[in-house]
């Protein structure tokens, strides 16, 4: 215990040596902390003075040459980054873990009387239940190795929570499917980047015969109302729903796949400021396609 070094890494069997010589009621070792996992790492985080830790740099930086200066470069860099932005080390530890709103892990009834849930609440639910376990062991003083288990559990649930399957054991669902954690949402074909935000499946075309319609004005086109509300059903899903008529997405769709005569008011002011285009095969030349105000 007497060649005790900062930031020295114990192996299991050593720490057990040096615990006993520690805790004795003889013990002559005083000022030595010992920490493991994520709370050792935050107070070594703590612990770093960037300005030193960069000044310190600089001098290594003059003296030192080919890979070994590249190397010491690259650091210097993060550190200064780190001071430009205002940033602390530590804040890479996570203390909290935020939630991510009720809309994007949606809860949904089904016929049976049963529910639906998003594997998100399932994820969740295992971060809470053994951060609140974890506490009660911490208030009845529980022992060390059983609070130490219990630290470990939670750092694994919280793994799964971010990317289920990179550490450790899937956690797995009913019927032995791994559960989508945050990053299976994100990454990928499939991902919310890529299927959502940099392009989304849209239905704004229709095919029907163009017949004549004498009525009309030379601007104007008749347009079937089941084309229509086909053709402008994002809108009307909206402003019905803006309008406090339905409350989401699916209940809009319920309400216009019933026909419902609210729905057909709000198409008619929904396609006032929608001019729609018709093409005549074969389309030649320009005038082939022309835009008409369409009417119900």
């Amino acid at each position: 215990a007497d060649n005790l070094t900062y930031k020295q890494l114990l192996a299991e069997d050593a720490w057990l040596e040096i615990e006993d010589q520690l805790y004795s009621e003889d013990s002559e070792l005083s000022g030595v902390e010992v920490g493991i996992g994520a709370e050792a790492l935050q107070t070594l985080l703590q612990n770093i003075n960037l300005e030193v830790e960069a000044e310190q740099l600089r001098e290594d930086i003059a003296g030192a040459k080919g890979q070994k200066r590249a190397k010491l470069i690259k650091r210097l860099r993060v550190i200064d980054n780190f001071i430009a932005t205002g940033s602390k080390p530590s804040w890479m530890v996570l203390d909290v873990v935020p939630v991510i709103p009720p809309d994007l892990r949606p809860m949904v009834q089904l016929d049976g009387g049963r529910f639906a849930t998003s594997d998100l609440n399932d994820l969740y639910r295992r971060v809470i239940n053994r951060n609140n376990r974890l506490a009660r062991l911490q208030e009845i003083l529980a022992p060390e190795i059983i609070i130490r288990n219990e630290k470990r559990m939670l750092q694994e649930a919280v793994d799964a929570l971010i990317d289920n399957g990179r550490r450790g054991r899937t956690v797995v669902g009913a019927n032995n499917r791994p559960l989508k954690s945050l990053s299976d949402i994100i990454e990928g074909k499939q991902g919310r980047f890529r299927q959502n935000l940099l392009g989304k499946r849209v239905d704004y075309s229709g095919r029907s015969v163009i017949v004549v319609g004498p009525k009309l004005k030379i601007h104007q086109c008749g347009l079937p109302r089941e084309m229509a509300i086909e053709l402008f059903q994002p809108f009307v899903i909206h402003r019905l729903i803006r309008q406090g008529l339905v409350n989401n997405i699916k209940a809009a769709k319920k309400l216009i796949q019933r026909s419902d005569p609210s729905v057909w008011d709000v198409l008619e002011e929904v396609i006032e400021g929608h001019p729609v285009m018709l093409n005549r095969a074969p389309t030649l030349h320009r005038l082939g396609i022309q835009a008409f105000e369409p009417i119900l």
